[in-house]
């Protein structure tokens, strides 16, 4: 490799549970497409998670924010272990991310691939094609609470959700130009008959920014009937956007819909260029099944690739892309030993069909990679000439809620 090749700096954060697992498999597709399409990743291993915490009782500290400034991306495992109570690595480190570096948009595909099993009866890939844009730093997610005569039979618990025009505005202004891509609706997903004052903000915000892409359809759904809609008739969405909670829970279900959580990948998005963007698949860390090779990779491989695409790197994510699919339609079963192959291998045959350029079907339908890259584009196209910010605007990505830190579902 020259030194003229193009390089990216990315931070790694292994974490707990099956995340090393699973980010040791994404980094050997890595390699292998570094060595097949000519650029080249500066990887910093960050120390984070469970093991540290309990070692240093450090979880987001101003130094290791500041390290992480400091690259293009951050790829992600897991986090969480029964050894530390619920919700302190959740909120101490998790949403601390996401909220230092304004990672505005969550962006999870609900994509059913071609050859993979799904509990809906009839269902086809042509019909499952979606793309779910959650807003991924406030609503129930700000942490803002308090609850007075704890413990006793008076006790009361408030707990606030904020949202702000400029947060919403920033999501929904991201979801209409990825509808206007790919052609298609863009529904709000809310609950604006009992939520008032939220959904009256996310509902005229959305009319408002609708002038502004004038070919793009909108709907509305209730998050109640998106729930019924989208296991039965997902052919109806294109771009859902919705708020932090309602798009944690749907996306959940969306990747039942797809196969699965070990399909699943996301990106936490920064909108404007002032910090890193993080991928992640959205499971969890799953700490019974750790160590045994059971968990399925292809969540974090698919969420390398948007890293590569992000990163401008689109024909390598293509690439990793179609050898993943390609692998996964040949799986038995999309988890555990049951699959014939374990974390390990499979990583090591997407790596392998990704070096040798051996053909590989192409991915039918919209490939969030292509939208990624191209809004990337748009966006630097847009950015100031004279070199302010730190790196020019770019696509940003995925989150969650708190959870149990031994659920083994989805990460928040």
């Amino acid at each position: 490799m020259t030194s003229t090749a193009r390089v990216h700096r990315l931070a790694v954060i292994r974490g707990d549970g099956i995340g090393p697992e699973v980010i040791d498999a994404s980094l050997e597709v890595l390699g292998a497409a570094q060595s097949a399409f000519g650029f080249r990743a500066e990887l910093t291993q960050i120390s984070a998670g469970a093991r540290h915490y309990l070692a240093t009782g450090e979880l987001w500290t101003p130094a290791l924010q500041a390290q992480l400034r400091n690259h293009d991306a951050i790829l992600f495992g897991a986090m969480g272990d029964p050894a530390v109570a619920p919700g302190i690595l959740e909120r101490g480190f998790i949403l601390e991310m996401r909220r230092s570096f304004q990672q505005a948009v969550n962006l999870r595909p609900v994509k059913l691939y071609p050859g993979v099993t799904t509990p809906i009866a009839g269902l086809t890939p042509e019909r499952c094609d979606i793309v779910i844009v959650r807003e991924n730093t406030e609503g129930s997610y700000v942490g803002r609470g308090s609850t007075v005569h704890a413990g006793t039979p008076h006790a009361v618990a408030v707990q606030e959700s904020v949202n702000t025009r400029m947060g919403v505005e920033r999501v929904v202004e991201f979801a209409f130009r990825l509808a206007e891509r790919r052609g298609g609706t863009l529904t709000l997903c809310h609950k604006k008959n009992i939520l008032i004052e939220a959904g009256t903000l996310w509902q005229s915000t959305v009319d408002d920014v609708s002038a502004r892409f004038p070919a793009v359809p909108v709907d509305y759904v209730h998050v109640d009937a998106l729930c019924f809609y989208l296991p039965t008739t997902p052919e109806r969405f294109n771009v859902i956007v919705t708020d932090n909670l309602f798009g944690d829970i749907i996306t959940d279900l969306g990747a039942a819909i797809q196969g699965g959580l070990g399909v699943a990948a996301s990106a936490n998005l920064n909108l404007d260029g002032s910090g890193p963007s993080m991928f992640e698949a959205i499971h969890g860390s799953a700490p019974d099944i750790a160590g045994r090779g059971w968990a399925n990779p292809i969540g974090a491989v698919l969420s390398t690739a948007m890293c590569l695409a992000h990163l401008g790197e689109t024909d390598a994510a293509r690439a990793i892309e179609a050898a993943a699919v390609h692998i996964l339609a040949q799986l038995p079963a999309m988890a555990g030993p049951a699959m014939g192959l374990s974390t390990e291998e499979l990583g090591r045959e997407i790596a392998r069909l990704v070096q040798s350029g051996a053909p590989v079907p192409v991915v039918p339908g919209h490939s969030v990679m292509d939208d990624l890259a191209a809004l990337r584009r748009a966006d630097e196209l847009a950015a100031p000439a004279d070199g302010t910010g730190s790196r020019p605007a770019a696509c940003n990505l995925e989150q969650s809620r708190p959870r149990s830190s031994v659920d083994r579902a989805p990460a928040f």
